[in-house]
């Protein structure tokens, strides 16, 4: 059964840094098969990032990672906004078929968890 757990959300001022971790276990993923996305309440789920690509909003603040021997991705944020405030997901899906920004794309979600940034 694969799971994905996050961790590593919280409260933070306007201008901090958080690191989000995604845990997977069950099967292992790819560098390409996993993803960031964030959703606000009564809005469609966002792509945050993937291993190369970011979302524009989030260029040269956000970088995402892996740890391949702890089947961990990373979500590293700096410069946080008020704006990013969000609940984010780690994402991973079975193959590369499909456009990696697209939320449909994805067969496991996380349970996300809550980034708060205060102004």
């Amino acid at each position: 059964q694969v799971q994905l757990v996050e961790s590593g959300g919280g409260l933070v001022q306007a201008g901090g840094s958080l690191r989000l971790s995604c845990a997977a276990s069950g099967r292992t993923f790819s560098s390409a098969s996993m993803a960031w996305f964030r959703q606000d309440p009564g809005k469609e789920r966002e792509f945050v990032a993937a291993i190369r690509y970011y979302a524009d909003s989030v260029k040269g603040r956000f970088s995402s990672s892996r740890d391949n021997a702890r089947n961990t991705l990373y979500l590293q944020m700096n410069s946080l906004k008020p704006e990013d405030t969000s609940v984010y997901y780690c994402a991973a899906r079975a193959s590369t078929i499909g456009i990696y920004a697209d939320p449909r794309s994805y067969d496991y979600w996380g349970q996300g968890t809550q980034v708060t940034v205060s102004s």
